[in-house]
């Protein structure tokens, strides 16, 4: 990633304009947090979501941020520190596998990021095997129909997410209809 496509990346991502059609507070209660639990964010980015989550689970939870870019990250760390905020794990990962530590996350959070995913049913099936049996993984992205958002090559259908989630041992077991333009979907690993 060049330096100007980091810094539009980051303009993008971190833009407080986002707050109005995100919800980041509402998409954070709907994820029905509780102190103490451990989690991963996949794709954190910046960390737009990060210290959100980080803050719902309070000190005794953690949240591994998940993210393949290691310039990211480092805007990721510098973030955190400003904030103060330390139960915060930054973990470079691949395109292709989250290289999350095994059976630790309660949750999985994948939120505008999946299409940016190497072989993307074989991603969540990675993501999946390091999660425990009944843990969840939510998806937020793009709604095909919204005229709002990125250009349709950059999104990922609904349907077709839920055929990797399917390929990949996870089964969906609710939606949400919190979001004007993206998809909210549940799932949790079947096996």
């Amino acid at each position: 990633m060049t330096s100007k496509e980091l810094a539009g990346a980051l303009q993008r991502q971190l833009n407080p304009r986002r707050a109005r059609w995100q919800k980041p507070a509402a998409v954070v209660r709907a994820l029905g947090l509780r102190r103490g639990q451990v989690i991963a964010e996949i794709g954190a980015g910046p960390g737009y979501f990060t210290p959100r989550l980080a803050r719902a689970v309070g000190t005794a939870g953690h949240v591994y941020a998940v993210d393949p870019e290691p310039a990211v990250l480092d805007v990721l760390r510098r973030r955190l520190k400003r904030a103060g905020v330390r139960n915060v794990t930054p973990v470079l990962s691949r395109d292709d596998d989250p290289l999350l530590p095994a059976g630790r996350c309660d949750l999985a959070v994948i939120i505008n990021a999946y299409h940016h995913m190497h072989g993307r049913a074989a991603f969540l099936r990675r993501l999946a095997e390091r999660l425990p049996r009944g843990a969840r993984v939510v998806n937020v992205d793009w709604n095909d129909e919204s005229e709002f958002g990125p250009p349709p090559k950059r999104r990922v259908p609904r349907a077709r997410f839920l055929r990797d989630a399917r390929r990949a041992g996870l089964r969906l077991i609710a939606e949400s209809a919190l979001l004007s333009h993206q998809y909210f979907l549940v799932l949790r690993r079947a096996r």
